[in-house]
């Protein structure tokens, strides 16, 4: 039978045990909260807004090799300058101070040449009123009877605005994230003219209605594209997370609200359910549950997460190395493809993936899989190292799809600069009063982005809109 002393060291064992345990757990949400201070836009998702003054002092933020070069435009390059686009409209002519109350003025006056001409380019702004008189005739010499003359479709009452300016509310409104209130204070005061913030709306609204039939058709055109890039972003409706989503190309951009973020609201949209080309995304779980798409991962994405690794864990080696693996293939497909080439040998893809293959291998020999522990129900813990070693690991194919096919882009930027816009309207007029509101928003937005890419200006997108040709945008 065991004495006291042997009770007691079993006892101080048992506590030191827990202890052990206890220190340890404290140790990971140590470095777990380590990990979250550290995070930036340069190691992890966030986005480089919630930086604040303070930026990232990461060197590898960007991709970009310096070139030597001095800033600003090269010789020789075709630049945009200020130039005279039409004949002046004033011309103002100046002698020299001694001239002023000299009384041979008017005859130097005449003899003078002009020796250097310099251009003032501004902008008058001016109230443009048309009068439409609707006249009669009272007796017609063919029929002898009273005709009338009819107005355009277009002048429907008594006192309305005119297309220009319609077109000027609706793009401060959307393109310029200008709120109601502030597009009717700025216009009010520079023409003098008193745009209610309820006629702002309205036009704002009749502007949406008009491009709805662009819209969709934009949303087949995405549909229907061999490559397109996919993703989703909250916005404040009334104090309330809805989420828009995002698909797109380089030539179409679609934008949807939904109040949901997940695999139901890809449904409800409907554009990726019957997709079958190639999908760039930055992982998210409910892009994997398409079925007939062919992923490629946002190797963009995964860099700041392997900046994150380096930073936070020193002491792996997998990481930069991953990460200079990935910036190598980027920059070696650059320059296959500006000199012609059209994919890489077999030979050189088969270097690169037992490049791969090889730092997973010292990736899992530094992060070993945890025993699973006897008794205990559940997953074993990962941690976000291994997890992201383990995405590596399984989507091999998904993350080195750039490389297999040349017309597959290595990032997902399409998406996100599409996408932005939402953000920085939610930022300058704080939120969506109405669910409606936010999807007039997003219709012109998808047209005026879809313009952009198609050569033409917001404005003038916005304009086609509003005098009914929405159309003519997208040819």
């Amino acid at each position: 039978m065991p004495d006291e002393k042997d009770l007691m060291i079993d006892d101080l064992r048992k506590q030191i045990d827990q202890l052990n345990d206890l220190i340890k757990k404290l140790n990971e949400t140590i470095k777990d909260l380590r990990e979250q201070l550290n995070k930036n836009s340069g190691n992890s998702s966030k986005p480089p807004s919630t930086d604040g003054f303070k930026k990232p002092a990461n060197k590898n933020r960007s991709l970009r090799k310096k070139s030597g070069k001095k800033p600003g435009g090269q010789k020789g390059h075709d630049g945009s300058y200020l130039t005279v686009l039409a004949e002046p409209d004033h011309t103002k002519d100046h002698l020299h101070s001694d001239c002023t109350n000299c009384p041979h003025y008017e005859k130097c006056r005449a003899a003078a040449k002009v020796k250097e001409t310099r251009y003032v380019i501004d902008a008058v702004v001016d109230v443009d009123i048309t009068a439409h008189n609707l006249l009669s005739v009272p007796c017609c010499p063919k029929c002898g009877c009273e005709k009338t003359g009819s107005f355009p479709n277009s002048v429907k009452n008594h006192i309305q605005y005119g297309e220009n300016l319609e077109a000027l509310v609706v793009t401060l409104n959307t393109v310029g994230a200008v709120s109601v209130n502030r597009t009717h204070e700025i216009l009010g005061g520079v023409f003098n003219i008193p745009i209610s913030t309820g006629t702002i709306n309205n036009m704002v609204s009749r502007c949406a209605k008009k491009v709805e039939p662009a819209y969709n058709e934009i949303g087949e055109k995405v549909k229907e594209s061999p490559i397109d890039h996919a993703d989703e972003s909250g916005t404040s409706i009334n104090g309330v997370t809805e989420w828009v989503h995002d698909l797109s190309n380089d030539s179409f951009t679609y934008l949807a609200l939904h109040k949901k973020r997940g695999f139901e609201a890809i449904e409800d949209i409907g554009l990726l359910t019957d997709y079958k080309g190639i999908l760039v995304h930055d992982c998210w779980s409910p892009y994997w549950r398409l079925d007939g798409v062919v992923h490629q991962l946002c190797c963009a994405h995964l860099l700041r997460e392997l900046n994150g690794v380096a930073e936070n864990h020193p002491e792996q080696k997998w990481a930069p190395q991953f990460r200079e693996l990935l910036i190598k293939m980027k920059r070696s497909k650059e320059r296959a493809i500006g000199q012609g080439k059209e994919a890489f040998r077999e030979s050189t893809l088969k270097k690169y993936s037992e490049h791969y293959d090889k730092i997973i291998k010292l990736a899992y020999e530094e992060n070993p899989v945890p025993e699973k522990i006897p008794g205990k129900r559940g997953k074993q813990k990962r941690g976000k190292v291994l997890s992201l070693i383990d995405r590596l690991s399984k989507h091999k194919g998904e993350v080195c799809l750039f490389v297999n096919n040349f017309a597959v882009p290595f990032d997902n930027n399409q998406a996100e600069r599409d996408i932005r816009n939402v953000k920085i309207k939610t930022k300058v007029s704080g939120f969506f009063k109405t669910e409606e509101g936010a999807k007039n928003y997003l219709k012109i937005m998808s047209f005026v982005s879809t313009a952009r890419k198609l050569g033409r200006s917001a404005y003038e997108a916005i304009r086609l809109a509003v005098v009914g040709e929405p159309g003519v945008v997208l040819g």
